[in-house]
């Protein structure tokens, strides 16, 4: 295999290696909420902090892993005639979407946040709420962080699907 195909495998790997351990973070998110409905209902009593920390969990899971969902072909999908496609159109239609609204939206999101990271890092944004996680700014962090983590994860299956069409040569 070449050098660049070694590199490209690798950049494939990257948003495996990051989706895998963020799987716990649900288990977290579940634990956490149901602390918060005893302690709510049972004690007649509130977490703030731990409320908050469900919504970064979320956060953290979903941001990191949509490079993932990327490459594993999992995000939603609708359609109608896809299904019914050859493997190779199936291909063509992937590249195509990767390089037309996949890689686009992720500049996108990536230039039109730095702005709004940035301001938010410049006042160490927290919590609104009392008691609340004073780490707002990391939260915010996330949006350049799983652009770039798209970006890469788009460049990495359009080469891997170029080199399927190419494969895949009548």
């Amino acid at each position: 295999m070449s050098t660049i195909g070694q590199r490209l495998e690798q950049l494939e790997r990257i948003g495996d290696w990051i989706a895998r351990p963020l799987r716990w973070l649900v288990l977290l998110m579940v634990i956490a909420t149901v602390v918060v409905v005893l302690l709510r209902y049972a004690f007649d009593t509130g977490a703030i902090f731990l409320q908050e920390s469900v919504m970064y969990l979320h956060g953290l899971f979903f941001m990191l892993a949509l490079g993932f969902g990327v490459a594993e072909d999992s995000h939603v999908r609708v359609d109608i005639l896809y299904s019914r496609l050859p493997t190779r159109r199936q291909h063509l239609i992937n590249l195509i979407g990767h390089w037309v609204f996949l890689l686009p939206v992720a500049v996108l999101i990536f230039t039109t946040s730095l702005p709004y990271v940035s301001a938010s890092w410049r006042v160490l944004e927290g919590s609104s709420e009392v008691g609340g996680i004073p780490g707002v700014f990391l939260l915010k962090t996330l949006l350049p962080i799983s652009a770039v983590l798209l970006m890469l994860q788009g460049i990495a299956s359009s080469a891997r699907l170029i080199r399927q069409l190419m494969d895949s040569r009548p």
